[in-house]
This record gives C-alpha cells, structure tokens and sequence, in this order.
C-alpha cells in the first residue's frame, strides 16, 4: 500500500510551486488533480502517470468530494504513489482535512505538502500586503460563502471590529451580502476593498472601491470567479505605490 500526497499546486503561477510539490508530481503514478491548478504543472509527471480531473465549479462539482476520496483510497490500495494535487493549501479552504480522514479510515497514509495560498499570494501580485506595521497587523482568511447544511452565521462584526486585514475567499457572488454585514457591523463605508480575479496568473485584474462602492465596480467590471477579496487599510498601499512609481522613475529598478 502506497502513500498520497496532498500536494498544493499555490495559487496560479506555476512558478510559485515548491520543490517538494514538483517532485511529488514527478514521482506521482496517479495524479488526481483540481480546476484551479495550473496544467503547466502536469508537464512535470512522468509519460505514464495516470491524470484523473476532479475540477469543480463553485455551483457545480464534477466529481463529487464522496468520489475523490473513494478514488484516494482505490490507488493507494493498488501500491500506487498518489498525488492528490490541489489549488492553494490543501488545508486552506482545500478540503485536504477530509482527505485525509478518508485515507486514514482505510489504514492508509498521507502526507500534505504545504502550497502558497491565494489569500497571501493574490494581494501579494496586487502590489497589497495583507499585513503593514502602519496598515494592518492582523488578517483573518474567511470563507465567503458557508457549506451546503452549515446554518452557522460567520461573525462579521468580531472580525471588523478585531481584525485589520480580512482575506475573503469565494465571495464574489456573495459579495453584496458580505459588505452589507460589514456596514451593519459599524464598518465604515470608506473601508477600502480590492478584489483581485485570477490572481497571480497572466489574466490577473485588480478592481478597487470601498464597503459602499465596490459591489458597484466589481459588477461594471464583471469580475468572475476565482477571485480574491482583499477588505481593509492595506489596500491602500497599492495607489501609494503607484503614486511613488510615478515620482521617481528610479523606483522601477527596486520593482
């Protein structure tokens, strides 16, 4: 009986993938791996690695979570090396967790391979640190959305009132709902708001407003998931930056 690895493939750019990460790719027999990764990855894996898609849409699954797990345990039993290759972190929103339970049920081992999360690394490509020793010292990655069945609220008010930077994945559709709480939660309606569609990759764009003006622009705009939220004062440094670049070209050769 083999091992899987739950393997994050980060965030877009396949150069943001680490060396662990492509070497469990290049020794991989199966390789069962998510929409979100960036298939220049698979160019790594061997002629005859067995590459099984288990995309899914944020409305739509194609391969159900229940199957993934069946296909994990299947491989592994066959004394295959798995890697279960997954968009960002596989614990990080990445249902790498159940994964691994659904291994370790069966008597089967996993190890997960850390991957660079969109939350830090989506800002990062924006020109917006998640945390500034003037801006921000905080941040909080939240879910914007809940799991079908889970009825539990997310407690928008404690974390506008105790966080300075909040990194919002799978909200775009949500987005309306979540500023709205935001307000209500005594958010100032000034609070800046960057959302960041596919981020680190070529199709990278960035929209900015704030809690009162962003619903506004990210519709106009048509942003589309995968994309990133970005709430807080931190969003501010990407127009500082922009504003210092235009001062003093000499800036470009630091960028």
């Amino acid at each position: 009986m083999a091992k899987v690895y739950l393997v994050g493939a980060g965030p877009g750019d396949p150069e943001l993938i680490t060396l662990k990460a492509q070497k469990c790719i290049q020794e991989a027999d199966v390789i069962l791996y998510d929409r979100l990764v960036n298939k220049a990855l698979l160019e790594h894996a061997k002629p005859d690695v067995d590459l099984v898609f288990c995309g899914k849409h944020p409305q739509f699954h194609i391969v159900k979570q229940e199957t993934i797990n069946h296909l994990l345990v299947k491989y592994a039993k066959q004394g295959r090396t798995v890697t279960r290759l997954k968009g960002g972190d596989p614990y990080v929103f990445g249902r790498g967790a159940e994964e691994a339970e659904a291994l370790a049920r069966h008597g089967i081992k996993s190890e997960v391979v850390p991957g660079i999360t969109s939350g830090i690394a989506a800002p990062a490509y924006a020109d917006i640190p998640v945390t500034h020793r003037e801006l921000g010292s905080s941040f909080a990655v939240i879910a914007g959305h809940r799991c079908k069945g889970n009825d539990k609220e997310i407690d928008w008010k404690t974390l506008s009132e105790n966080i300075d930077t909040l990194a919002i994945y799978m909200g775009v559709s949500n987005l309306p709902y979540i500023c709205s709480q935001l307000l209500l939660a005594k958010g100032r309606s000034d609070t800046p708001v960057a959302v960041i569609e596919q981020g680190t990759t070529e199709e990278q764009r960035v929209v900015t407003g704030t809690l009162s003006t962003i619903v506004e622009i990210v519709d106009e705009a048509e942003v589309k998931n995968p994309a990133m939220i970005v709430v807080g004062e931190v969003v501010r440094f990407r127009a500082r930056l922009k504003e210092m670049l235009a001062e003093d070209p000499a800036f470009s050769g630091f960028m």
